[in-house]
């Protein structure tokens, strides 16, 4: 019997598309990948800049009562939970957007602001996302790097703006290096960019600064109407693993994200939750006033040890570690410590609870630090 194949056969074999021929967008199969913080067996992780304390009592009796009722779609305009931000905030319902995390609210934002070939202005390094968010909405990122003391280089991001200028990004405390733009700073730049420019104030790790200089994202908001500002659940909330952010807008500006944002993107249980965390804030500041102690002693023990590293407002620390990056990394997980490594550029440590923090500073002791 001849194992030539039949001409119909032959045809069908023909006629089969190969993956690679379906057409894709060259610029999405280009995007590096979002990296999230890896974990490993037996050691602490410290590379997502999670809170370390489990949800509040309050807080999961409120989203435990919502398990039988998740065969059911949530609210898509999460009335509830925006108006409850809405009146913690002091300001209106209609100029609060929901999304699935701030990561998915600086997606609306874009989507929202940016067309292809326009261009979106971030420092960097900064929140790994926004480039990502960019390319994806086939828009242009602009990177400024960071000043010499990982700072927010506003002159330079100012000097950036061009006429294909959408949208800027100031992440404030900065992630990852911990570093915030002060009221003073924030409004000189807002006096040289156009009025026509959204401008973003990303203050995901708010809750963890201490800076009395800081700018202050909702005092901006409500004196400029091309400001919003950027807000999470994940950090001091603990919510990561619910998914809510929000942004602060003007109306015109939050009605559009809403236009753009994913249909029923937030759970439920996520809305449910935040409303009962912001009804739980005593309790949570008390978490939050132990990790910036954390964080105090992190940063005496890190530059006791020799290292040279900026003063952090977020729930992390940043080590510049350049070329040595990639072998300090793997040192520290020989140590039984996950950090975020970043290229050949540095690593960012999360403030831990008191034992995953000696982990960390145990695992550093045998590394001799960098110097610049």
């Amino acid at each position: 019997m001849s194992a030539e194949p039949s001409a119909q056969a032959e045809l069908s074999i023909q006629a089969e598309p190969s993956a690679h021929a379906v057409k894709q967008r060259a610029a999405v199969e280009q995007l590096p990948a979002y990296v999230q913080g890896k974990s490993v067996p037996n050691a602490v992780k410290l590379s997502s800049n999670e809170n370390p304390y489990p949800p509040l009592a309050s807080v999961l009796d409120v989203t435990r009562a919502k398990l039988e009722s998740f065969h059911l779609y949530p609210d898509m305009g999460a009335t509830q939970v925006r108006q409850r931000i809405a009146d913690h905030l002091g300001v209106s319902l209609d100029e609060v957007a929901v999304g699935a995390g701030s990561v998915e609210v600086a997606q609306q934002l874009i989507n929202a602001s940016a067309d292809e070939g326009d261009e979106v202005i971030f420092a960097w390094r900064s929140f790994e996302a926004y480039p990502i968010l960019v390319q994806i909405a086939g828009a242009t990122p602009v990177r400024v790097p960071l000043t010499a003391d990982e700072r927010h280089d506003l002159d330079a991001m100012a000097a950036a703006i061009t006429p294909r200028t959408r949208l800027i990004f100031i992440c404030t405390p900065n992630n990852p290096t911990g570093t915030t733009v002060s009221a003073d700073e924030a409004e000189a730049f807002l006096a040289r960019v156009p009025s026509d420019v959204l401008v973003v104030i990303d203050e995901a790790y708010t809750h963890f600064d201490t800076d009395s200089n800081s700018v202050n994202g909702l005092d901006l908001f409500r004196r400029y109407p091309n400001v919003a500002v950027l807000h999470t659940f994940s950090k001091a909330y603990g919510l990561a693993g619910l998914r809510i952010g929000y942004a602060v807008a003007n109306e015109r500006i939050a009605g559009n994200l809403r236009r753009v944002a994913v249909p029923f993107g937030v759970s439920d249980l996520a809305q449910a939750a935040a409303i009962a965390s912001l009804d739980a804030e005593t309790e949570l500041q008390q978490r939050i006033d132990q990790i910036v102690s954390e964080r105090t002693r992190l940063l005496q023990a890190v530059r006791d040890a020799g290292w040279h590293t900026p003063d952090s407002f977020g729930n992390f620390i940043w080590l510049r570690t350049g070329e040595r990056t990639p072998e300090i990394d793997e040192t520290l997980k020989q140590g039984g410590v996950v950090a975020r490594a970043y290229g050949a550029e540095g690593i960012r440590i999360t403030v831990g609870d008191r034992d995953m923090n000696d982990r960390f500073l145990s695992a550093l002791q045998g590394i001799t630090p960098v110097s610049f």
